[in-house]
């Protein structure tokens, strides 16, 4: 590959990775819209929609619903058998479409608005996960022999901006007011400023497809392009059992669905926690929760350059867990009215909330072979999904039984903390075991 050629790829790669964030910003923005203005669904009488806590619990679990039952085991196989701009652009259009559904039945106001918004978001979660996958891949690909871990945690930062985007925007759009009965067209707020994202989120990704289409043909002699072309028509359905075979397959996949539910459920009923821990408003209570993806923005990519150069992932990754860990202890046993601790477990969460997924995702591709690097990925995010969906549905339903509500799910959390640190240690005994898997050398 000649000077100018690659030269320009490098250039191509960064204007590809900045296409891909602006479809899972819109992603997580529109999965959050609703986490710090969680309280209105603490009575049915306050809002015209009229769901309760344990209806938002049973919408917010719909978002792993698909992804569970099979959606995200055959995406991952159609990403691996027709690539990533096929494959992809169904599911971003599907994320789309789903999102789409939620808004409509949000503004119908019918008393099947709630079945209705949970289809919706079951295929929206499907089509975001896949969508999540397509863009992990992507930059697996396009960073190949280059920053992979500092590229995946500026696409997590970004993403994760959309998480802070709605955390701050949502009690803005939908302002709290003691004993005001909210309208349809106020709860749908978010929603609305969520569809405008989407749209742009799919001129972008038309855009990386194009790129990525001009890239390939015209680096044919490009080494890991050829390999790229090679794995894919190698593989073959029974290399989905070799992956499920495989240990620290497992392992991570475990990792990140303890790890992952420990803070994305938590972020689901943030404001339904952290209003009556601490005695502040929901505005406060948004503000305190998005220094969770505020903290990413800054971390994950220092992080992501301290595992490409430094290496040492198994070593962040136990740090991170238990970082976590000392987040919801302090937000089950801190005392109670003082909003001081609760600003500094999300401290600790938030460098957590960095430091795992910067080692973690970067590790994948060492454990298994490219031809199966998108099934190995959505079946990762099929253990994350099996996990969210459960601990979602079950912290709706203990904050609804008792004003004890916040402390006991918070316990949840914590049991969850300490089973990413056993699983965190062990991969790191893997590591130790089998240096010729170099997880934690430097990427380059």
């Amino acid at each position: 590959m000649t000077a100018p050629t690659r030269k320009f790829y490098r250039s191509a790669a960064w204007i590809a990775l900045a296409c891909l964030v602006v479809p899972m910003f819109a992603s997580y923005y529109f999965d959050d819209m609703f986490s710090s203005i969680s309280y209105l669904f603490e009575d049915p009488s306050l809002t015209q929609l009229g769901w309760d806590s344990a209806g938002y619990g049973l919408y917010a679990s719909g978002y792993s619903v698909l992804c569970v039952f099979g959606g995200l085991i055959v995406g991952g196989i159609l990403l691996d058998k027709w690539g990533v701009r096929i494959s992809g652009s169904v599911f971003v259009g599907m994320m789309a479409a789903g999102a789409g559904v939620v808004l409509w039945a949000l503004l119908s106001g019918a008393s099947w608005s709630l079945q209705a918004a949970y289809a919706g978001v079951m295929f929206f979660g499907l089509g975001s996960e896949i969508a999540g996958t397509a863009v992990t891949r992507s930059i697996a690909k396009w960073f190949r022999d280059g920053p992979m871990a500092l590229a995946m945690g500026l696409q997590l930062a970004i993403a994760r901006l959309g998480t802070a985007f709605a955390l701050v925007l949502a009690p803005k759009l939908v302002q709290q007011s003691a004993g005001h009965v909210y309208t349809l067209a106020e709860t749908a707020r978010p929603a609305v400023v969520g569809m405008g994202l989407m749209a742009l989120g799919l001129i972008l990704w038309a855009i990386f497809v194009a790129l990525d289409a001009r890239w390939d043909s015209k680096a044919e002699g490009l080494p890991e392009n050829a390999s790229q072309a090679s794995d894919e028509e190698a593989f073959r359905f029974k290399d989905v059992l070799g992956v499920l075979g495989n240990k620290n397959f497992w392992l991570l996949g475990l990792l990140c669905v303890l790890f992952y539910s420990s803070i994305i459920a938590f972020k689901k009923f943030a404001g339904a926690i952290l209003i009556p821990r601490f005695d502040i408003p929901a505005s406060a209570a948004g503000w305190m929760v998005s220094m969770l993806p505020f903290s990413t923005v800054i971390f994950a990519p220092l992080f992501g350059m301290l595992v490409d150069k430094a290496g040492k992932g198994t070593r962040w990754m136990v740090l991170g867990a238990v970082l976590a860990l000392i987040a919801h202890l302090l937000l089950a046993f801190a005392p109670a009215g003082v909003p001081f601790w609760g600003y500094l477990a999300m401290v600790f969460l938030g460098f957590g909330y960095s430091l795992v997924p910067a080692a973690l995702w970067p590790s994948v591709p060492k454990i298994v072979p490219d031809k199966v690097l998108g099934t190995t990925f959505a079946l990762i995010y099929w253990v994350q999904n099996l996990g969210l969906m459960s601990f979602k549905w079950v912290a709706g339903v203990l904050l609804g039984k008792s004003a004890q509500g916040p402390v006991t799910v918070e316990l949840m959390f914590v049991a969850l903390c300490v089973a990413a640190v056993g699983v965190a240690l062990a991969f790191r005994r893997t590591s130790a075991r089998h240096p010729e898997l170099k997880l934690d050398e430097p990427h380059r």
